[in-house]
Parts: C-alpha cells; structure tokens; sequence
C-alpha cells in the first residue's frame, strides 16, 4: 500500500527544512543511504559524533541509527521492533517514513532543537502537528499502528488535529461570572512554581501562531517533554555515580598497593638493621641503601597519587551531592508542574463544556428572538395590505355616497347602510393602524434586544481567546522555569567534566 501522500511530503519538508542536506530532496526514496538521518542526529546533539559514522558503510550508518532510536525511545525496544534494519538496507520508503516520524517526535521533544517551525507552511504544520499527536496518543502501540497510519487516508485520528486546529477555529464561548472567578485561581496555583523563574523573565512569551506551536504547548506535550528531560538528569547522575565508583575502586587499589610498598619498606628497613648488626660488607649496604631510596621515592609517588585521588574524590563526592540536591529539586517541582499541567487542563476543559452549554443557549435564544422578528414582520405586512384593502374600499364607498347624495329617498336608505358599512371599514383601518403601531414597537424591541445579544456574544468571545492566551502563557512560562534548570546542571556538568 503506498504512503499516505501529504503526510509523506509533510516528512520530507520537515527534512528540508534542518538544512543538513546541500540540496532539497524531491522524494523520501532519496534517503535511502540514510546520511540525512545521521545528519539529523548530529544536530540535535550539536556536536560532530557521527561525522566518523558518514564515511562507514550503510550497515553501519542504519546501526548507528536504531541505536540512536533505541537510547531515546520511551521504551528500549521499540525501535528495535519499529524499524527493520533489512527494510532500511531495501531502502523501503514506508521504513524510511518511519525513521523520519521518530527524528521528528525526538526533535520535537528536544530542548536543544527546538525548531522554526514558522519557516513551514500552514498546510504542512498541519500534517506535521497530526503525525505528532498520533504519535503521542499511540506511544505504547506504535508498532501496530504506525505502518496504517502513515499509509491510509482514513486513519485520520479524531485526536490528531483537534488539538489545535479545533482550538483555532472552534467558536468562543461566553464565560460566567463563576468561570472568572476560577481562572484568577488558577493563575495563582500557576505563579507558586513559576515565581522562582520569573524574576529573571519578566514578559512572558506570546502564545503560540502555528499548528505545531499549538501541539507543542499542550499540557499532554509539555508533561511529556518535562518526563523525557527529568530522565535524562537522572541518566546524567546515573553516569556520574558510576564514575565515583570507578574512582572509589581505583582508590582502594592504589591504597592496598601503598600498603604492599610500606610492608616491603619496613621489612627491607628490619632487614637493613640486620645487616648493620651482622656488619657487611659496604657493597652490600650501599646496596640495599640504594634500594631503600627507591622504594621510599616510589611510596611518595605513590602517597601523592593517592592524596590527589582522595581530593578529587572528596570533590566528586561534594558534585554527586550537589547533583543529587539538584535532581531531587527538579523532581519536585516536576511533579508540581505536571500537577498544575493537569489542574490547567481540567479548567480548560470544563471552560470550554461550559461554553458550549451557553453558545447552545444563546444561539437557541437567537433563534426563538429571530423567528419571534419573523412572525412580527410578515403580521405587520398583512396588517399594511390590509389597510390598503379597506383604504380603497373608503374611497370607493366615499365616491358612491357622493354620487348618490342627491338622490331619492328609497336611495337614501341606501346610503346611509353604505356610510354605515363606511364607518365599520373605518373603525377597522384604525384598529389595523394601532395595531401596526404595536408591531412596529415590537419589531423595534426584537431587533435592539438582538443587537445587544450580539454584541454581548463578541465581547464574551473576545473575553475568552484572552483567557485562553493567558493560559498558554502560564504553561510557557511554566517550562521555561524547567529549561532554566536544565541548563543550570548542565553547566554544573561541563565544569565538572573540565576539573
């Protein structure tokens, strides 16, 4: 079955647009020798790892791929099972899909390379922000779902796009007083964490303007980018802790061979001793004297080695400390972010329920005001036609009264049951006119109280898009305070690295 074709051109743009080829590539067949892959990997990592991988044979290069997928996939063998090393060697182009998909979820996570994903039009933002959200939603069944996804057009997941698309273009929603109220509150649970990082970022970054800015600052996002960041630190500490012990070890046996050299020492001093007691020759003694003075200057090569391991172990135990403080720090406030990442979502989520209660009730309200104008209007025309009726009927009858006014008395009689019916059509053209009058005031009342439901309506929408900014706001600024520690240990690793 042939790759789905705009999530398979969306994957092509994205690779163009890392710029790590010389030229654009016109199709995903063009990866096949999977050098844009190891490119993109050096990337993320900003440093020139891989560069030796380049000039080894394609076996090599896919290894040093899936081994790449594997390290950071949330689960170990997911890559494994996900991308068949004998389909990349094919060069199958659904297996080169696959591996583009990761890069870009694994990008998309990065903290080092974020992106610039405004340089990508809108259209392909879109199939890119779907193919991330698919992939969040199926993390723990990619390797049943992926193959369909990225092959049928059907497979569109509900979920995929109305993260932000939904968001964008969903109409907003008149807030009650009560919803206000509790989103003041929410701003105060968001500024306990982010009051500690805010003093050195006092405007906020705005909210975001593109699809994949949208996926990328929801809550399930975030929370998932802060875990996958909390494990590298404890995978950062982890390393660490065994080179301490490495250290450890090397110390103990530098100490046991410092022993050893003192034991012979003081068994060659004895031995002197005795020598000098048995009188030897001086030969002899000059001997054993040089003999001492070797092993005496290698014991104090050996003492200041271990004095300068013990200091660099007393320094790398003070590091692991601070490390350890720092991780269980970032622990914490991880957990209350990702805390505050769910209460921010729950309110959103029952903001928007509610405003689709109040939309359904006002768009009802509009429409029983609408129908009511209706009905006003078309009785308003029949009264007027009416009027019109009767109005030439007067005329008519006035015309005939005036002809017959001289005339007998037999038609006389007859005019005066005319000016009666006469009189009747005129008390009706005036019972018609005052209740046109009604009308005309009715109408005017529906009309105003509609411009006001409509004006109401505008500014309870403009009211909300605010709000929703605002909370997109707390969330950035909620992981920018988490950048700001991650950057923190790792300067606290380089100067570590460097001693």
């Amino acid at each position: 079955m042939p790759l789905h074709g705009a999530r398979a051109a969306a994957l092509l743009a994205w690779v163009n647009g890392t710029r790590v080829c010389p030229d654009p590539l016109d199709d995903l067949s063009q990866l096949q020798d999977c050098r844009v892959f190891v490119r993109i990997i050096n990337k993320i990592h900003r440093s020139e790892e891989g560069e030796a991988v380049l000039e080894q044979p394609l076996p090599e290069r896919i290894s040093f791929i899936r081994g790449f997928l594997q390290k950071h996939c949330k689960h170990k063998s997911t890559a494994e099972n996900l991308v068949s090393a004998q389909k990349l060697l094919e060069g199958e182009e659904l297996a080169l899909a696959k591996v583009a998909v990761l890069l870009l979820y694994h990008t998309s996570m990065s903290c080092k390379s974020p992106g610039d994903w405004n340089e990508l039009d809108y259209k392909t933002q879109v199939e890119l922000a779907s193919i991330l959200r698919f992939v969040l939603d199926n993390e723990e069944s990619l390797n049943e779902n992926l193959e369909m996804f990225l092959q049928r057009k059907a497979l569109l997941s509900s979920s995929s796009t109305s993260g932000s698309s939904s968001e964008e273009h969903s109409p907003l929603l008149s807030l009650p007083h009560k919803q206000e109220v509790r989103f003041l509150e929410l701003q105060k649970i968001a500024s306990s964490s982010s009051s500690s990082s805010s003093s050195t970022n006092n405007v906020l970054p705005g909210p975001p303007s593109s699809p994949m800015g949208d996926v990328m600052q929801t809550p399930q996002f975030q929370l998932r980018r802060l875990k996958k960041q909390l494990a590298l630190e404890r995978e950062n500490r982890d390393e660490l802790e065994v080179e301490l012990a490495e250290n450890r070890k090397l110390i103990s046996e530098k100490e046991a061979q410092i022993t050893m050299m003192q034991q012979r020492i003081d068994r060659l001093a004895l031995l002197n001793e005795k020598q000098a007691a048995d009188q030897l020759e001086p030969k002899e003694m000059e001997e054993l004297r040089e003999k001492n003075e070797s092993l005496t200057m290698r014991l104090h090569e050996a003492l200041k080695q271990c004095q300068d391991l013990k200091t660099e172990k007393g320094q790398m135990d003070r590091k692991i400390n601070q490390l350890s403080e720092e991780n269980g720090d970032l622990s914490f406030k991880l957990r209350e972010i990702a805390s505050h990442l769910v209460q921010l979502q729950e309110a959103l989520n029952e903001l928007s329920e509610e405003h689709n209660s109040a939309l359904a009730q006002s768009q009802e309200k509009q429409g029983q005001l609408e129908s009511e104008l209706h009905a006003a209007l078309q009785e308003k025309k029949c009264s007027e036609e009416k009027i019109e009726i009767l109005q030439g009927k007067i005329s008519l009858l006035e015309d005939q009264l005036a002809k017959l006014g001289d005339g007998s008395t037999q038609e006389k009689g007859e005019v005066m049951g005319d000016i009666l019916k006469l009189e009747e059509l005129k008390q009706e053209v005036s019972s018609l006119t005052a209740k046109g009058a009604e009308l005309q005031a009715t109408i005017l009342q529906l009309e105003e109280e509609k411009q006001q439901r409509e004006a109401a309506l505008q500014s309870e929408r403009g009211r909300f898009e605010e709000e929703k900014q605002q909370l997109s706001s707390l969330v950035t600024s909620l992981q920018s305070s988490l950048s700001e520690s991650h950057r923190a240990r790792e300067q606290l690793e380089q100067d570590l690295r460097a001693r």
